[in-house]
């Protein structure tokens, strides 16, 4: 069901493109750069998903922790920024691809849409779901049951989605870069308090975990490759997106002070 899932995903968004592509020329509404995005975040569903990994993600903290930080820090923002929802549009039937346009500019349906994606709502949905899932008992039921399994993953890879999505193509764009750099560097903040506390603790936190005993390493020691994991790889990952937006921010700056300062020079010639 999963692998089919996924084979779904991307020949839907295959689809979609070539669809597009055909209508509006080569490059047009989804680009490739879009494409090659996409294909990444895809790749890495796939691995975070395998079955060789989900195997060891119930033996080995460390190997859960890499499937999550594949789910939201390398898929969700790859995937976000692909424009998938255009290609699922366009891989429709046009009579039904109208109709959904027709049902999703409804003002009820862009009001939720607008509010989801709102700067505080997408940091706030992506914040409680980080927190919230590493609880030890929510974590180890997660464990213990696959469907809470599942919806675990879902959460973690929607409101993740949700919250990049928001950066690269919602509200972000009226508030400004400003905006986005905050709630980047806030998220970094704050995944990165929660990886130190799994770090530090003094005692493991999954009892499923406890009871593990892997050769060389104990479960207390494999907490703290996770939760270091969580603290710097995924932290940097953070960084590194917040200074891009930092940068696009200084851009965007630079642009509107060299046009405020052109515009008296322009009407000044215009009138001699």
């Amino acid at each position: 069901m999963l692998a089919g899932s996924l084979a779904m995903l991307a020949l839907v968004y295959a689809a979609g493109v070539v669809r597009l592509w055909r209508h509006a020329g080569y490059g047009r509404g989804i680009r490739l750069f879009d494409v090659l995005a996409f294909s990444s975040g895809w790749v890495a569903l796939v691995v975070a998903l395998s079955p060789p990994l989900d195997e060891l993600s119930e033996q080995w903290l460390v190997a859960h922790m890499i499937q999550h930080e594949l789910l939201m820090v390398i898929a969700a923002p790859l995937i976000a920024i692909s424009l998938p929802l255009v290609a699922a549009l366009w891989a429709m039937p046009s009579d039904l691809r109208q109709t959904v346009i027709d049902a999703v500019c409804k003002r009820r349906v862009k009001r939720v849409w607008s509010l989801l994606t709102s700067p505080v709502a997408a940091f706030l949905l992506y914040t409680i779901a980080l927190w919230l899932w590493h609880i030890p008992a929510l974590y180890d039921a997660a464990l213990a049951h696959e469907p809470v399994h599942i919806l675990q993953h879902i959460c973690f890879f929607g409101t993740a989605t949700l919250f990049w999505w928001g950066i690269a193509h919602g509200r972000y764009g009226r508030v400004g870069y400003g905006a986005a750099v905050v709630y980047v560097f806030a998220t970094a903040i704050h995944s990165s308090v929660l990886g130190a506390l799994l770090t530090f603790s003094p005692r493991v936190l999954y009892l499923p975990y406890a009871s593990s005993h892997h050769p060389g390493t104990s479960a207390l020691e494999d907490q703290q490759l996770a939760g270091l994991l969580m603290w710097i790889p995924a932290g940097l990952t953070f960084v590194a997106g917040g200074l891009i937006l930092f940068a696009a921010w200084l851009r965007e700056s630079d642009k509107h002070t060299r046009f405020r300062a052109a515009r008296p020079v322009a009407s000044t010639r215009v009138n001699g």
